[in-house]
């Protein structure tokens, strides 16, 4: 039988259920990312069927290939954050449970994340306008 770990005396059972709604909402955004991701990806085919029903040849057109890797990017993003959101706070609870106190890092995922997106999004700005 496993013995019991020492209970810490300044234990706040705050701090992990905070870490807890920290991963939920981080789920969420993965989740986010990923339906996003999906409806991007399908949107090319409905422009190809939309195409096909007008007579046109139905021809992999450019738009239809870029949202396809644009979803798909968008749905593995999605899958990255939240592997990632579930290490982190893994890592978290085991620190604070073993009696460290877990620091912040500067270049958090939500910063990671928000920069990443950012460059996607300029990316895709830029191949709009060079649409036109």
């Amino acid at each position: 039988m496993p013995e019991p770990r020492p209970t810490r005396s300044d234990y706040d059972l705050r701090i992990p259920m905070a870490a807890e709604r920290t991963l939920l909402a981080w789920l969420r955004t993965g989740l986010a990312l990923m339906g996003f991701g999906f409806v991007v990806a399908k949107f090319g085919i409905f422009l190809r069927e939309l195409a096909a029903s007008r007579g046109l040849l139905p021809s992999p057109s450019p738009s239809v290939v870029t949202s396809q890797w644009l979803g798909t990017t968008l749905v593995l993003l999605g899958v990255l954050v939240n592997v990632i959101a579930a290490l982190q706070h893994a890592r978290f609870i085991e620190r604070y449970n073993s009696g460290e106190t877990p620091r912040a890092h500067p270049a958090s995922m939500g910063v990671v994340l928000s920069v990443g997106l950012a460059l996607l999004g300029v990316g895709v700005a830029v191949y709009l306008l060079r649409l036109q």
